[in-house]
C-alpha cells in the first residue's frame, strides 16, 4: 500500500513539473489535465481509514485545479489556435498527402491572412492567446515572403527537423554503444560500431552467450524495477485517469487482503 501511495504522489508531483517540447507539446497544460484527471479519480475514494493518507491530498489538488482553471481555458485556446496555424501552413510535412496535396504559396497566404483577421484576443482577459498574437503576427509579416518560397518548389521541405532528428537518433545511439559523451571519434562507424567488434555473426553470437542465462536474468530484472518508475510517468502521460484508477483497484485490494490476513489471525 505504500508503495502505491508513492506512486500516486509521484504522479502528482509530476503533474505540476511537466516539461514542455516545442512547439506543439506545452507541458503546463498536460500538466493540468494529468492533475484534473488526477482529482476526478480521487474523488472516487470510499471514505475509510485506509484511505485517509490518499484523501488528505485532495484539498490542495482542488485548490490548485480550481485557481488555474481559467488560465488553462487561455492556454488550451491558445494551442487550439496554434494548431491551426500549423494545418494552414501544412505542418509537419507528414500530413500532405495525395488526399491533402500541398497548396500554393498564394492560397497559403490567403489561408493565413483569414486566420489573422479572425484572431482578436483579449489582451487582459487571454494573456496567453494575447502572446501568441504579439508573436504570430510580426513574425508573419516579416518572414512571410521567404517561408511561402518552399510552397512553390517541388521537394522543397518547409523546415529539416526529420533531417536533424535522423543525425540525433544516430548520436543517441552511438552514445549507448560507446559510452562517450562525443561522438566525433565514431563518426566512421556510427549506430554499426557494435558489429566491427566481432568478425562474423557467429562470433557475436558466441560473445553474446559468454553471459550466463541466470546472470542475464538478474540484470533483465534489475532493470524492468529501474524502469518501473519511467514506465509508470510515460502511462501516466497518456492516460491519466486510468493509471491512478489501476493503482488505486491495487490500493484497495491490498486493503482487502490486509483486511482478510487480521481477520484469519484473530479466529
Amino acid at each position: 500500500m505504500i508503495a502505491i501511495e508513492k506512486h500516486i504522489r509521484l504522479s502528482i508531483r509530476d503533474a505540476v513539473n511537466r516539461s514542455s517540447r516545442k512547439p506543439f507539446h506545452w507541458g503546463g497544460l498536460a500538466g493540468y489535465q494529468q492533475l484534473a484527471a488526477i482529482a476526478q479519480t480521487l474523488h472516487g475514494l470510499p471514505v475509510e481509514d485506509a484511505t485517509a493518507a490518499l484523501r488528505q491530498c485532495l484539498p490542495q489538488i482542488d485548490r490548485a485545479v480550481e485557481q488555474h482553471q481559467w488560465l488553462a481555458q487561455d492556454v488550451r485556446s491558445a494551442h487550439t489556435w496554434l494548431r491551426r496555424i500549423a494545418d494552414c501552413l501544412q505542418y509537419p510535412g507528414e500530413s500532405v498527402t495525395a488526399h491533402n496535396p500541398v497548396c500554393s504559396s498564394a492560397q497559403i497566404r490567403c489561408e493565413m491572412d483569414a486566420l489573422l483577421a479572425q484572431f482578436h484576443p483579449d489582451s487582459k482577459r487571454a494573456p496567453a492567446q494575447a502572446a501568441l498574437q504579439c508573436a504570430w503576427q510580426p513574425l508573419w509579416n516579416a518572414w512571410s515572403e521567404d517561408l511561402l518560397t518552399c510552397y512553390d518548389l517541388p521537394g522543397l521541405p518547409a523546415d529539416n527537423l526529420r533531417l536533424e532528428s535522423f543525425f540525433n537518433q544516430a548520436r543517441n545511439h552511438e552514445r549507448r554503444i560507446s559510452g562517450r559523451a562525443s561522438t566525433r571519434p565514431l563518426g566512421s562507424l556510427g549506430q554499426y560500431q557494435v558489429l566491427f567488434l566481432a568478425e562474423s555473426e557467429h562470433d557475436l553470437l558466441a560473445q553474446i552467450r559468454q553471459v550466463p542465462l541466470e546472470a542475464y536474468r538478474a540484470h533483465r530484472r534489475q532493470l524492468a524495477h529501474c524502469e518501473a518508475t519511467r514506465q509508470h510517468i510515460h502511462r501516466l502521460h497518456h492516460k491519466p485517469a486510468e493509471t491512478i484508477q489501476h493503482l488505486l483497484d491495487q490500493h484497495a485490494a491490498r486493503r482487502v487482503a490486509l483486511a482478510t490476513a487480521g481477520s484469519s489471525r484473530t479466529l
